[in-house]
């Protein structure tokens, strides 16, 4: 589709970051939630264990601040991330997963591996059909079936080291889409697709945990997105060069580009850079950006030092012209961002990160311009400045992100120390 469609009920836009719509979550309660505690629908209740496992974590978090003698000064004001960095996840706890008898993606996979301290026993080599971006949902079903049995609960992330497929297909018409690090981390669902609809929610979604395993038995997952050893190389690179540039109040002069572009179907994200540009967000500079009159420029250029840059428009000319931190995020909302061979001249996802962005987003299939389906750029800044990796800081900010694609380097990590 040339344009992005608009849902039947008319784009959904969130005016207030910390809107919590009324809701039943089956549970003998009704909302407002907050947004910590909004849950899938595989997941409408939380078991009493789960429970106790979160009170827990809250409890030991408490114990250790007081033990510390409390927090101490941040780096920047304006923010809600804590003093004192959160833990994280780390190179046991990631998965990497590859396409057995292709050599770049085995090639991918070791220097990753050598990058970040992979072990040997967190190699996964599956079989897997090539040659198409799409793989149906039941050969989907085989290969995951076949991964989740050799994961271990250590496990709670995968990487991808190939590039197709990236997305799974059932059968009907229309057929169903779901993007294949959406399926590999909640399973193929129909309540997970369906193009102009609402679809189901993550239960990953704006949490705290640290752990989503063991406490959502959600495993996220990132595809790397480069097609060639040497790209995956320079990526890599990137990531691991981002960790720790954050830390500590250190500050390496990073700006947050947030565009309200003159496409109005896609910049329904508006109001939420307008609410994370006023906030403040540490030592980030933050530019809002409201093109809307088409009067400026849609797009940012020749800039230096970006560190964020959150558009929509279907493609994103000049992106290249700009130098972009290790760890920076870019994505657009736009239709077919992760189509690939079938995106009609979009940017894809892929794109950002060949200009030199650290991680991007998109989806695989018309999703209409439901807010839900992208990133929220609030709440992926501020969990990224907690400390954070980029495939946590990233997850957590699609509510509905069954349709998507998440590509980057999943353990670069800014903010933490």
């Amino acid at each position: 589709m040339a344009g992005l469609a608009l849902p039947t009920r008319g784009a959904k836009v969130w005016s207030e970051v910390n809107e919590a719509p009324r809701f039943s979550a089956g549970c003998g309660d009704t909302g407002p939630y907050p947004r910590a505690m909004i849950l899938s629908v595989d997941h409408p209740c939380p078991s009493a264990i789960a429970r106790l496992r979160q009170v827990a974590v809250v409890l030991i978090a408490a114990a250790v601040l007081t033990g510390c003698g409390g927090g101490g000064g941040g780096g920047g004001g304006g923010t809600t991330a804590p003093a004192t960095p959160v833990p994280t996840l780390g190179a046991v706890n990631l998965a990497v997963l590859i396409a057995e008898g292709d050599a770049t993606s085995e090639a991918i996979a070791l220097a990753y591996q050598r990058a970040r301290g992979i072990p040997d026993a967190n190699l996964i080599r599956l079989s897997v059909p090539r040659g198409s971006d799409s793989i149906s949902a039941s050969d989907f079903a085989s290969v995951k079936a076949n991964l989740d049995a050799r994961l271990t609960d250590n496990i709670q992330a995968t990487l991808i080291t190939w590039t197709q497929p990236s997305r799974v297909v059932g059968t009907g018409a229309p057929a169903c889409s779901m993007g294949l690090t959406s399926a590999l981390a909640l399973g193929y669902n129909t309540r997970y697709c369906g193009g102009c609809v609402a679809t189901a929610a993550s239960g990953y979604f704006n949490t705290d945990t640290r752990a989503p395993w063991t406490d959502l038995r959600i495993r996220p997952a990132m595809m790397l997105g480069a097609g060639s050893l040497a790209e995956a190389q320079t990526l890599i690179n990137r990531g691991v060069a981002a960790d720790g540039t954050w830390a500590n109040g250190k500050n390496p002069g990073g700006t947050a580009y947030l565009l309200r572009t003159s496409d109005t179907e896609r910049s329904v994200r508006y109001p939420d850079f307008q609410a994370l540009a006023g906030s403040g967000a540490g030592s980030v500079v933050m530019r809002y950006v409201d093109n809307a009159a088409g009067a400026a420029s849609d797009v940012v250029n020749n800039q230096s030092g970006v560190m964020f840059y959150f558009t929509g428009l279907a493609s994103v000319p000049q992106m290249a012209t700009n130098t972009y931190l290790p760890g920076a995020v870019a994505d657009h909302l736009t239709s077919l961002g992760a189509a690939f061979s079938g995106a009609s001249g979009q940017t894809q996802a892929t794109d950002w990160l060949k200009a030199g962005a650290t991680a991007s987003y998109g989806t695989v299939t018309e999703p209409c311009n439901y807010t839900e389906k992208f990133p929220r750029a609030s709440v992926l800044v501020r969990q990224y400045q907690r400390g954070q990796t980029l495939i946590e800081a990233y997850w957590k900010s699609v509510q509905w992100p069954g349709e998507g694609l998440f590509v980057g380097e999943p353990l670069a990590k800014p903010w933490a120390p």
